[in-house]
């Protein structure tokens, strides 16, 4: 889970580069995608079964993964077209070695749109992973209040008991003091999913007329909108695209391992909203887990979620603070050029620039906290963010992109699908929006 999206990528090297070497094998790239995309968003689905009906669901996950994965494709296209011409202009002057350094979606934004363009990138990504954030909090809020129903207090209070933890973890400078807690909470959220299948599958073979009242295809098209919404959300990674084909070694072959990890991912969130749904019908909780019997295992499985997202809450707003610090970088009240300290490649931090890492990182805490605290439903805003900058980061831009750097090179079919995919992409945004906001 994107942004959204838990926690750390283990086997991909922070600094990599399209210019780099990579040493990641196949099976390491698989396992990075799916631990990229993968998060409690999933938890989700089948909540969009219920609302969009089981067969308008499933149809809706796998179109919105396979636009996804396609639109992921166009991304590797367009930076490989600038590689090509970096290499290229240095063949031909030594001096345009300047001309492209593709190692983000925000670089390949400025390559195409010029600063305007990595602003607008960047900026959607940010929301984006402040939505995914919040889903998290969310989330953790609304578990807590259901395992300790008993001290009747609502989600947003244990959201906001939270806060004072959360500031203390985001005061860690080090991600990889953190990173047991991300395997941790990884482990929790699998053990959680097999809980629920598990749990799922006896509920279904319980029923002796399980189609019987479980709707297909609902009479509302906002129903549809809302799954798709939904699943976007859970499929979005957009920002770790560039960086996991970089550090593959054997960088062709990446279109080709993306397809089958999203294959897996794909037939995994069918599988997950289907069951989830078929198992509790109009039952079905926004959240799946709770709908989880209050048996000791159950109650394990939540609290160890909970824990671990607790814990992961630092890795998953770190995007954040690095957009933040990279402000505070630019005001020399809080950056000294120094050369001889190289830390921080080349500048060190005053103490007024110390004073405002930990002051930003806090109020960002506290910030997020007061906006998932008011957060009506856990899958009416995972929906609206699916709906809205993910569709945006996911379909709009790669098109625009794609359209802009290799028209000449397109055909017509080409030309219209990019075409096709960026309108639909604009429109599904507005609908999406207007349809849950009308939902609340």
């Amino acid at each position: 889970m994107e942004g959204s999206k838990t926690t750390s990528i283990p086997l991909l090297q922070e600094e990599s580069s399209r210019c780099s070497e990579g040493t990641a094998s196949r099976v390491q790239t698989i396992a990075n995608i799916v631990v990229s995309i993968v998060g409690t968003g999933v938890l989700g689905l089948p909540f969009a079964f219920l609302t969009a009906g089981w067969l308008a669901g499933s149809v809706a996950t796998v179109f919105a993964g396979i636009s996804v994965y396609y639109c992921m494709f166009l991304l590797v296209k367009c930076s490989n077209k600038l590689s090509l011409k970096e290499e290229e202009g240095e063949d031909d002057d030594d001096d345009g070695d300047d001309l492209t350094n593709i190692k983000t979606y925000g670089d390949l934004g400025y390559e195409c749109m010029g600063t305007t363009g990595r602003l607008m990138v960047e900026t959607l990504i940010g929301i984006s992973q402040c939505g995914g954030c919040v889903v998290n909090l969310v989330f953790i809020g609304q578990n807590l209040s259901s395992v300790f129903r008993a001290h009747n207090l609502s989600f947003s209070t244990y959201i906001l008991l939270l806060v004072p933890i959360e500031i203390g973890l985001s005061w860690i400078r080090s991600l990889s003091s953190l990173a047991h807690f991300s395997i941790f909470a990884n482990v929790c959220n699998v053990l959680a999913m097999g809980i629920v299948v598990k749990e799922d599958i006896q509920q279904v073979l319980k029923s002796e007329f399980l189609f019987d009242d479980r709707t297909a295809i609902t009479s509302k098209f906002g129903g549809l909108a809302f799954a798709v919404g939904m699943a976007v959300f859970c499929f979005e990674g957009f920002g770790m695209t560039l960086a996991l084909e970089a550090s593959m070694k054997d960088k062709r072959s990446f279109p080709k391992v993306l397809a089958q990890a999203f294959f897996g991912i794909a037939l995994l969130y069918v599988l997950f909203g289907f069951f989830g749904y078929m198992a509790y019908g109009d039952q079905t909780k926004d959240i799946i887990t709770l709908n989880l019997p209050r048996n000791w295992w159950a109650l394990t499985v939540q609290i160890g979620m909970c824990l671990g997202l607790i814990f992961t809450f630092p890795i998953t707003v770190h995007p954040l603070n690095e957009i933040i610090e990279r402000r505070l970088k630019k005001n020399k009240w809080c950056y000294n050029s120094n050369k001889e300290n190289d830390s921080d490649h080349g500048h060190s931090t005053t103490r007024i620039g110390v004073l405002g890492i930990y002051s930003s990182r806090g109020i960002l805490v506290i910030g997020l906290a007061v906006l998932a605290s008011y957060v009506p439903e856990f899958g009416v805003f995972t929906s609206l963010v699916g709906s809205t900058v993910c569709a945006l980061i996911a379909f709009v831009f790669p098109a625009i992109f794609h359209l802009k750097l290799l028209a000449s090179s397109l055909n017509l079919w080409q030309k219209a699908l990019d075409l096709f995919i960026l309108s639909c992409g604009l429109l599904f945004a507005v609908y999406g929006t207007y349809n849950t906001v009308i939902s609340v």
